[in-house]
C-alpha cells in the first residue's frame, strides 16, 4: 500500500487526500511488495466472514442445480467435489452441504464422495479440519461415506488430477491475485490509483490469472463436469468495492505513521492486490470461440451483494458495532498481507499489535460515518464440454 502517505484529515478524507505524487515514489521505491498472504488463521476468518457468506449464498442454489445435472461417472468411482478457496471452511460448510444433498439424491446414501479443500499453502488447514470435525453445520457430520481432504496449492496452477473432478466451487477467492504486480503509489489498491500504469499492470495480472485459473480447471474437471465461481465484480461504470472501507484503511495507517509506530517506508511497500472483473472481463477467455481450456460459459449474473453489516446497523443503529465489524472484516482478509511489508516480514515482534492497532484505527472512523458499502458481485457457471468428434 505504497499510497496511504498523504495528509488525513479524519475518517471522511477523501481518497485523493491520502495521494502521494508519482515522483514522490518513484524516488523512494523499494521492491515490489509479495504474493498475498492466506486469510488470518486461529478462527478469525471464520468468525469474522458474515459478509462473505451473505455474498456467496445467491450462487449456492447455482451450485445446487449444478449438482443435480453434472455427468456422474460410473459407480463404484468416487464422486470429487472441489472447494478452491476454503480458507478456514465454514462458509464452505452450506455450500458442500448442498451440494452432497442433491448428488445423494442421484447416487443414494453409500457411494463415495471426496470433497477437496484448496487454499495457499499457509492456509490454517488444522481450523479447517477442527471446523469440519466440530460445527454442528459440518457435512460430515451425518454422512459416513463422504471424506474430507485438503490440499496447500494456489488455484492459479492445476492442483488436482486431470479429469478427476465431478463438481467444482469457489467463492470469494479468485479477486486475490496471485501476486501483486507493482507498487501502488497513492493507494492500497489499484482500482483506486490515479497512476494508470499501475492500473494497466493489475490488469494484466487480473486477466493472466482469470486465464490460468480456467486453463486448471478445464483440465481437473471431467468431461460433464461443472464449475461454480462467484467473484468480486465491477459495476457497469467500472466502480469497485467498498471505497469506504479502504479510505478508512488509509486513515488507520497513516494514524499509525504519525504516532511513531511504523514507517512511511513501510506503508509504501504494503499492497493488496486483489481485482475486480466486468463481465466483458469475464467472458473474455471465451468470447472467440466459446469455449476456454473446455470450459464454456452456461450462466453468467452480475448483481450487488448484500451489507449484511449495514442492514444490522440500520436495524440496532450502533455505529460502533458497526465500524468493529467491517474493521474485522479486513484484518480476517487483508491484514496478513498487509502485514508481509512490515520491515520484519511476518516475523516482525509489531505484527500483533499492528494488526489490533490498525483494525481499532478502522472501527474508529467506519464508527464515526457508518454508510453501506458498495459490493458489486458476479456468479459464473462452467460446463466442460466433450471435444471428441
Amino acid at each position: 500500500m505504497a499510497g496511504c502517505t498523504g495528509p488525513q484529515s479524519g475518517p471522511e478524507a477523501d481518497v485523493d487526500q491520502v495521494a502521494v505524487t508519482v515522483r514522490d515514489f518513484m524516488s523512494t521505491r523499494r521492491s515490489i511488495p509479495p504474493s498475498p498472504a492466506p486469510m488470518e488463521g486461529r478462527g478469525v476468518y471464520n468468525r469474522s466472514s458474515r459478509v462473505q457468506a451473505a455474498g456467496l449464498s445467491p450462487a449456492v442454489p447455482l451450485l445446487e442445480r449444478a449438482a443435480s445435472t453434472v455427468s456422474l461417472s460410473n459407480a463404484p468411482e468416487t464422486i470429487v467435489i472441489a472447494d478452491y478457496g476454503s480458507s478456514e471452511g465454514r462458509n464452505s460448510l452450506a455450500p458442500m452441504a448442498v451440494a452432497i444433498g442433491a448428488l445423494r439424491k442421484r447416487i443414494g446414501p453409500n457411494r463415495a464422495i471426496s470433497v477437496v479443500h484448496t487454499d495457499l499453502p499457509g492456509n490454517d488447514f488444522s481450523a479447517l479440519f477442527e471446523t469440519l470435525a466440530n460445527d454442528p453445520s459440518s457435512y460430515l457430520r451425518n454422512d459416513p461415506a463422504v471424506f474430507a481432504l485438503a490440499v496447500g496449492r494456489s488455484h492459479y496452477q492445476q492442483i488436482l488430477p486431470s479429469g478427476s473432478v465431478t463438481l467444482g466451487w469457489t467463492s470469494w477467492a479468485t479477486h486475490w491475485l496471485s501476486r501483486a504486480p507493482a507498487l501502488i503509489p497513492d493507494h492500497v489498491v489499484a482500482a483506486y490509483s490515479h497512476d494508470a500504469a499501475v492500473r494497466a499492470a493489475y490488469a494484466r495480472q487480473a486477466t493472466e490469472d482469470w486465464r490460468n485459473f480456467f486453463t486448471s480447471r478445464g483440465s481437473e474437471l471431467c468431461t460433464g463436469g461443472r464449475l461454480v465461481v462467484m467473484t468480486m465484480a465491477l459495476t457497469d461504470d467500472g466502480g469497485f468495492a467498498f471505497p469506504q472501507l479502504l479510505e478508512a484503511l488509509c486513515g488507520a495507517l497513516m494514524g499509525l505513521v504519525d504516532e511513531g509506530f511504523i514507517g512511511k517506508e513501510e506503508v509504501r511497500r504494503m499492497a493488496i492486490p486483489i481485482a475486480g472483473r466486468s463481465r466483458a472481463d469475464i467472458v473474455a477467455p471465451f468470447a472467440q470461440t466459446g469455449q476456454f481450456a473446455g470450459l464454456s460459459i452456461e450462466h453468467l449474473a452480475m448483481f450487488t451483494g448484500e451489507d449484511t453489516n449495514w442492514r444490522e446497523f440500520e436495524r440496532d443503529r450502533d455505529a460502533d458495532k458497526f465500524g468493529a465489524r467491517w474493521a474485522s472484516f479486513m484484518r480476517a482478509s487483508a491484514f496478513p498481507t498487509l502485514a508481509l511489508s512490515l520491515d520484519g516480514g511476518r516475523d516482525d515482534p509489531r505484527a500483533a499489535p499492528f494488526f489490533s492497532k490498525l483494525e481499532n484505527g478502522m472501527a474508529a472512523r467506519l464508527g464515526a460515518a457508518p454508510e453501506p458499502m458498495l459490493i458489486p458481485l458476479a456468479t459464473v457457471v462452467l460446463v466442460k464440454e466433450d471435444r471428441r468428434g
